[in-house]
């Protein structure tokens, strides 16, 4: 187990080094984009993966029991105040694995967007959280149960491209919450990832 969290935490920052050098070099650039408008309504899908932490009341997992999982989907909706102001409904979510089956920890979160310079942004909010089996990966009465709660998110990213009314952009996503489970037991998950998104204004 140990090797395994080595070598999540080393591609970790071998994609945080990546995403740092990209950014640095992005910046160079920005001056001679800066005409770039956003209006109206945005739509995002983004990918990626992470790390999430899972940790029951029961005593059956705890925090030190850190697995890799992926992102794919992650939705955006929102509408731009301005052109550096949005509301937005985000459906983050991250696949994770619980007793052989895949499930997913996610939410519905209401959001604001705020673009701090011409590309970098930070986002956050708060909302229902959710914990489901993968859709792909459904067993009735074996990985069927539906959890909700509450969670909370806070996300930066930065537009290392851009073109007419399309953004692509690198991020980075934390996501806390925890559900109540039908045996009365409280599951708290912390998950944090990086990836790329997908814009369109």
């Amino acid at each position: 187990m140990k090797t395994i969290k080595k070598q999540i935490m080393l591609r970790m920052a071998i994609t945080a080094l990546t995403l740092i050098t990209t950014i640095s070099y992005a910046q160079k650039n920005s001056a001679s984009h800066n005409n770039f408008t956003r209006d109206g309504f945005m739509f995002e899908f983004g990918l990626g993966g992470g790390v999430i932490s899972i940790e029951d009341s029961g005593g059956l997992r705890n925090f030190d029991d850190s697995q890799g999982g992926g992102t794919f989907p992650e939705l955006k909706f929102g509408y731009m105040l301005n052109n550096s102001l949005a509301i937005t409904i985000s459906l983050p979510g991250m696949i994770y694995t619980l007793d052989e089956n895949d499930r997913d920890f996610g939410g519905i979160i209401p959001s604001v967007q705020y673009w701090i310079k011409d590309r970098w942004w930070v986002h956050g909010g708060a909302g229902l959280a959710i914990d489901s089996p993968a859709l792909y990966d459904i067993k009735e009465n074996v990985n069927d149960d539906w959890n909700t709660g509450i969670a909370a998110m806070v996300s930066t990213g930065y537009e290392v491209y851009r073109k007419n009314k399309f953004a692509l952009n690198v991020q980075s996503k934390l996501l806390v919450g925890g559900v109540k489970l039908n045996n009365d037991i409280d599951r708290e998950v912390v998950q944090f990832s990086l990836g790329i998104g997908f814009s369109w204004f």
